[in-house]
C-alpha cells in the first residue's frame, strides 16, 4: 500500500537521532525487536484506514513506550494500602533497615557463610543463626530450611518416614495456596494417623492411636481459623507428657510463630515460641516472615539429638538458606534482643501497633491532598477501616484503621480507579468494598509516598 513508504525502514530509523538515543538505552537488539513490532502495528492500523503519516510521526514515541514497558521489572515496589498487614501476595514482611544493610553487604562481597575465622577450616552455615535462635527460645539447638512448610517437612522426613504420625483431626489444617498438613506429610513418607473429631479431641485419642510404629505425635497451632462452641483440645503439656511416657518425640507446628508476646502491643496474645519450648515439645516450627518480621524462612528448634538428626537428612541441602537470607535474619533477630525498641525498629511490629488515632489523623489530612489529584467525577473522604494481620496470623481478629473512600460515576467506578492505580509507576493497592475503593492507611509510612504515587495520575 502507498502509505507504507511514509513508515521508516528498520535501518533508517535506527541511524535516526531518536533511534540513537533509544539505542543508548537499551541497547541495539532491543530497540529493532520493539521497532518491527510497532513497525507491523502501524502496517495493520493503515490497512485499517489510519493515517500514516500521523503513524509514522508518533513511531520514535511508541517504541519509547514500549521499550520502558519491557524494561520495566515485573517485581515492582507497591504502596501496599489493603489494609493487609502481611499479605502474602505482597511479599508479608517489610524487612528491617538493618536487615536490608546485612543483606546488601552480603550481596556485595564474599564472607564467611561457611568459613571459621578462628580455625581456617569448614563451617556450618546455620552457626550464624543457632546462638541466636537458643537464647531468644530457650531451645536446645535450631536449625533452619526456606520455610515452614520445608520445615515440618522435613522433620517428618527425618523423624516418621514409613513410620505413623499421629494428629488431631481438628488441626490437619490447609495453609496458602491449597497446600493441605496431609499432602506435606504424604510427601515426607509419614502415615497419618487422625484422633479425635473436627471440635473436640482428648487424651485418651492419642494414647490409644499409639503404637509400636508411631514416629511422632503432632501438634498444629490453627493460626488461619478458629473453631468455637463445643470444642476440646489437648493443650501442649498435657500432650508432651503423653508423648514423653510412650517414647515418642511431639512436634509442635506454630505456623506464624512469635518470639514475643504479642498482648504487650495491643494485640491478642498468640503462643511464643519459647512457651512451646517450655510446654515440652520435642521439636517446634516456625515462620521467619510472619509475626517474626524477618525474610522467608523455617525455624526449628528443640532437642539436640533431633536437630541433628534432621541436620543429617539429605533433604537439609535442598532446603538450606541462600547467605542474603540468612543475613538478614540474623539482622532481625539481634532486633528482639532489644525490646523496648523493637515497635520502632521492626516494619511490622511498628504496622501492627500503630494506634489508630495516628492513622485517622493522616486520613484527615490527605483528603484534600488526594481529592485533587482523582480524575474528574471522583471523590475522596475519609473512613472507618478493619486492618487484618494477614498470612494466617490472628485470622478473626482485626486492628482499628482510619483510610480514604474513593467513589465515582457508575456502578464500576471502583474496580476502573483500582486498575488505573494498578497502573501507577508505583502501584497503589487497595480494596473494593461497599461501593468503594477504601485506601487503607495503616501501612503507609507518610502523606508524601501517597502523593507522589497519584500525581501519575
Amino acid at each position: 500500500m502507498q502509505g507504507f513508504r511514509r513508515l521508516p525502514a528498520v535501518d533508517q530509523f535506527l541511524k535516526s537521532d531518536p533511534g540513537q538515543a533509544l539505542i543508548e538505552m537499551h541497547g541495539r537488539q532491543m530497540v529493532t525487536g520493539a521497532l518491527r513490532a510497532e513497525l507491523d502495528a502501524a502496517r495493520a492500523a493503515i490497512r485499517d484506514g489510519a493515517q500514516a503519516q500521523a503513524l509514522a510521526d508518533a513511531l520514535p514515541i511508541r517504541v519509547a513506550e514500549r521499550l520502558d514497558l519491557d524494561s520495566r521489572s515485573q517485581l515492582r515496589p507497591i504502596l501496599n494500602l489493603t489494609g493487609t498487614v502481611l499479605h502474602t501476595n505482597l511479599g508479608r514482611a517489610i524487612l528491617s533497615d538493618q536487615a536490608i544493610s546485612a543483606a546488601s553487604a552480603a550481596m556485595a562481597s564474599p564472607l564467611a557463610l561457611e568459613f571459621d575465622l578462628e580455625t581456617g577450616g569448614r563451617g556450618q552455615r546455620d552457626d550464624h543463626l543457632r546462638g541466636l535462635l537458643c537464647e531468644l527460645t530457650g531451645a536446645e539447638d535450631a536449625t533452619i530450611v526456606n520455610n515452614n512448610a520445608a520445615a515440618v517437612l522435613i522433620a517428618l522426613n527425618t523423624l516418621a518416614m514409613g513410620r505413623e504420625a499421629i494428629v488431631s483431626r481438628g488441626e490437619l489444617i490447609e495453609i496458602g495456596g491449597a497446600f493441605r498438613m496431609p499432602d506435606i506429610m504424604a510427601r515426607a513418607g509419614a502415615k497419618l494417623v487422625e484422633v479425635g473429631t473436627t471440635n473436640r479431641t482428648h487424651p485418651r485419642d492419642y494414647e490409644t492411636a499409639i503404637t509400636a510404629e508411631t514416629g511422632l505425635l503432632m501438634k498444629v497451632h490453627t493460626s488461619n481459623y478458629r473453631i468455637e462452641g463445643f470444642t476440646a483440645e489437648v493443650a501442649a503439656p498435657e500432650l508432651a507428657a503423653i508423648a514423653s511416657a510412650a517414647g515418642v518425640p511431639l512436634l509442635n507446628d506454630l505456623g506464624a510463630g512469635s518470639l514475643i508476646d504479642l498482648g504487650d502491643y495491643g494485640l491478642r496474645r498468640e503462643p511464643t515460641v519459647a512457651e512451646a519450648v517450655a510446654e515440652g515439645a520435642d521439636l517446634i516450627t516456625f515462620s521467619g516472615d510472619k509475626l517474626l518480621g524477618g525474610p522467608q524462612a523455617g525455624f526449628i528448634v528443640g532437642r539436640r539429638d533431633l536437630i541433628a538428626a534432621i541436620n543429617k537428612n539429605p533433604l537439609k541441602r535442598a532446603l538450606r538458606l541462600d547467605k542474603i537470607r540468612i543475613a538478614a535474619l540474623e539482622a532481625t533477630l539481634r532486633l528482639y534482643r532489644d525490646p523496648d525498641r523493637l515497635a520502632q525498629s521492626l516494619p511490622t511490629l511498628r504496622d501492627l501497633s500503630r494506634p489508630r488515632d495516628q492513622i485517622a489523623a493522616m486520613a484527615a489530612r490527605l483528603v484534600p491532598l488526594v481529592q485533587d489529584l482523582l480524575p474528574d467525577g471522583f471523590q475522596v473522604s475519609a473512613c472507618d477501616c478493619a486492618s487484618q494481620i494477614g498470612s494466617g496470623a490472628l485470622p478473626t481478629d482485626t486492628l482499628p484503621s482510619a483510610g480514604l473512600r474513593l467513589t465515582g460515576p457508575g456502578g464500576d467506578a471502583p474496580d476502573r480507579l483500582a486498575a488505573r492505580l494498578r497502573a501507577l509507576p508505583l502501584p497503589v493497592i487497595g480494596h473494593i468494598h461497599d461501593g468503594a475503593l477504601i485506601l487503607d492507611l495503616r501501612c503507609l509510612q507518610s502523606d508524601d509516598d501517597l502523593i507522589k504515587a497519584l500525581r501519575a495520575l
